[in-house]
């Protein structure tokens, strides 16, 4: 209601952070880089308030007493960013009474699954942005998502400080850091697993334990059944790692089917869908056989990852490059997300002109790595954004697929902004095309490679030998 009226106004300002740090905070903000990130063993001036992203599981729970304990007023911050996709949906109704348990004064549990999806998804989609020709960055958009609004809570709260619980070893460190220090000047990161004190003291999950135990943090204390990996899951995607995925020659058990049924599973019938688009964003989603439609964003999304899901469509494997100059294997599903590529890459291909089609292409390589690595929040992903919404102007129409054992596949497409010409294609008809030019096309085409030839191979390229018995002979 009028909480999540104030943060949502207030987060369009983070587009002149950078100019505001400079001239708020002077040389304190010069060339900061991750070397330059201060750690804190306890907060030493008046200011003991910070915001920390909340799950309510066992890392962050033991941080949050662990926070507690040194000193800080500690307000949680649980974003429901969709967990579990639509399908299993993640219960949040008990967050607040843990979060305050363990040891926070306040917890603010809030609703972006329609912000997530619209701003930050959406906007993937219109790139085709995609990591390294496989990963459709599923864990990387959310970040900036969760970090916006922790950093509209932290001003809120008059906070000097923001915690994460990343560790020390992959991106997501990076990705809620950067974020935060480009949103709004005056606010430091505190990070446990980088303070040596709280690092050395927590080897393992046994240790976690032990403390949650000591310290009555309501955190469930079985270790059995736990699966021998790690996951993070959003209304876009789910991804699975560490633990018997670290090594990438071992097959991921069977229970990392959780957005997609495997293929010996999944349903035995096609679904047929149509994709309403306008400006590259998928505004309706139509089931054609049950007629059932969605139309909000996170609707949009949840309804294509229970059919993508059942079709075992958007799973993959990969060994990665993380930012920090480690490689690492993940295991994706994005079910939902797989499906609208596929379908955006359609409506594209009728509406958007071929040289553009070209340039945005490189320009997504870059997008991607933005995101990734990161740099939601910059000058140049600025400038990328505004680029790839002038190529969305005219993508609109609709795309019908197919969807079937984990295959999206094309039925027809059609939109008012085509730049199909179907006479002009036909090898029935003329249409207009003169056919008596394409013979001075292909001479002035040929004119630079004949060029070439004469100075790099004067004899003429190498070419295959012929057997000269070689051919049919008649009796």
């Amino acid at each position: 209601g009028h909480r999540t009226m104030f943060l949502r106004s207030m987060l369009p300002a983070a587009r002149v952070a950078s100019q505001v740090a400079r001239r708020t905070a002077g040389s304190k903000m010069q060339k900061r880089s991750m070397a330059d990130v201060p750690i804190h063993p306890g907060p030493t001036g008046p200011d003991k308030r910070l915001v920390l992203a909340y799950s309510g599981g066992l890392d962050t729970s033991t941080q949050l007493r662990w926070l507690a304990d040194k000193g800080y007023e500690v307000i949680a911050f649980c974003a429901n960013l969709g967990q579990g996709g639509g399908m299993n949906d993640e219960d949040f109704s008990g967050i607040e009474a843990k979060a305050l348990a363990s040891g926070a004064k306040k917890c603010y549990v809030l609703d972006l699954q329609e912000d997530f999806v619209e701003n930050y998804v959406f906007p993937i989609i219109r790139a085709n942005a995609i990591y390294e020709s496989r990963y459709l960055l599923g864990t990387s958009l959310a970040r900036p998502c969760i970090t916006k609004t922790m950093v509209a809570i932290a001003q809120q709260e008059g906070c000097q400080y923001v915690a994460h619980g990343s560790t020390g070893k992959g991106n997501d460190q990076v990705r809620f850091e950067l974020s935060t220090y480009a949103l709004r000047a005056g606010l430091d990161c505190v990070v446990p697993w980088r303070i040596p004190e709280f690092y050395n003291k927590f080897q393992g999950r046994a240790d976690l334990l032990e403390y949650a135990k000591e310290r009555n943090i309501p955190i469930a204390m079985d270790v059995g059944n736990r699966p021998p990996y790690s996951m993070d899951d959003n209304l876009f995607h789910i991804s699975f790692e560490s633990g018997v995925l670290e090594d990438p020659a071992a097959t991921p058990p069977d229970s990392t089917h959780r957005y997609t049924k495997p293929l010996n599973a999944c349903k035995e019938t096609h679904d047929d869908i149509q994709i309403i688009w306008e400006h590259g964003n998928p505004i309706k989603v139509i089931n054609m056989g049950t007629k059932e439609e969605a139309t909000s964003p996170a609707n949009v999304l949840k309804m294509l990852n229970k059919l993508g899901g059942d079709h075992a469509i958007g799973r993959i494997d990969i060994v990665e490059n993380r930012y920090v100059g480690i490689k690492s294997r993940g295991v994706y599903e994005t079910p939902g997300g797989t499906i609208l590529r596929a379908g955006h890459l359609d409506i594209e291909a009728l509406t958007l002109d071929r040289e553009v089609c070209k340039i945005r292409d490189g320009l997504g390589i870059k997008y991607a790595e933005c995101v990734y690595n990161g740099f939601w929040f910059s000058p140049e992903m600025e400038f990328l954004e505004n680029a790839m919404n002038w190529t969305q102007r005219h993508v609109n129409g609709e795309t019908r697929l197919r969807l079937f054992r984990g295959n999206a596949i094309a039925l027809g497409r059609s939109s008012p902004n085509t730049l199909y010409n179907m006479d002009m294609a036909s090898m029935d008809i003329s249409g207009g095309f003169d056919v008596s030019h394409s013979e001075g096309f292909i001479r002035t085409q040929a004119r630079r490679l004949t060029a070439y030839r004469n100075m790099a191979h004067p004899n003429g390229l190498p070419l295959p030998s012929i057997p000269k018995t070689s051919g049919v002979h008649i009796n």
